[in-house]
């Protein structure tokens, strides 16, 4: 990563992120651990749609996912007994969240390009919460 992108980064870190993941938190019941590859999450071309397409991409659906997965007991007694952390990267630049999206081992993996097809955030979601309904 260059100077544009760390600056970039640390803007986003520090003015939208702290919003996004306690969002998640509340969602998700509980204070899931975030490892998310910063580095990976670039194409130079593209950095001035990153404020509208990261919570698009990456966190809006993680949320919403765990809205819909958590309206009762048994969802976030699930959510919580299996998800032990998030990651979220860009190293096969998916765009397809059916491609984009995986549960191993308690590792939800987002694995998906930072800008393609940020608007068809209903259909990452839906993707998402059929993947983890059918893992937990």
């Amino acid at each position: 990563m260059g100077l544009k992108e760390n600056r970039f980064t640390k803007t986003f870190q520090e003015e939208q992120f702290p919003e996004l993941k306690a969002q998640i938190i509340a969602a998700a019941g509980f204070d899931v651990a975030l490892n998310i590859e910063w580095e990976t999450l670039f194409e130079n071309r593209f950095l001035h749609l990153y404020n509208d397409s990261y919570p698009k991409i990456y966190f809006i659906p993680l949320i919403e996912a765990f809205k819909a997965i958590t309206t009762d007991e048994m969802g976030k007694e699930a959510l919580a007994e299996s998800l032990k952390e998030i990651r979220i990267t860009n190293t096969k630049d998916h765009h397809n969240p059916k491609n984009a999206y995986s549960f191993v081992d308690g590792v939800l993996t987002v694995d998906h390009s930072p800008i393609i097809n940020a608007d068809q955030v209903e259909n990452r979601i839906e993707v998402l919460t059929d993947l983890l309904e059918s893992n937990l």
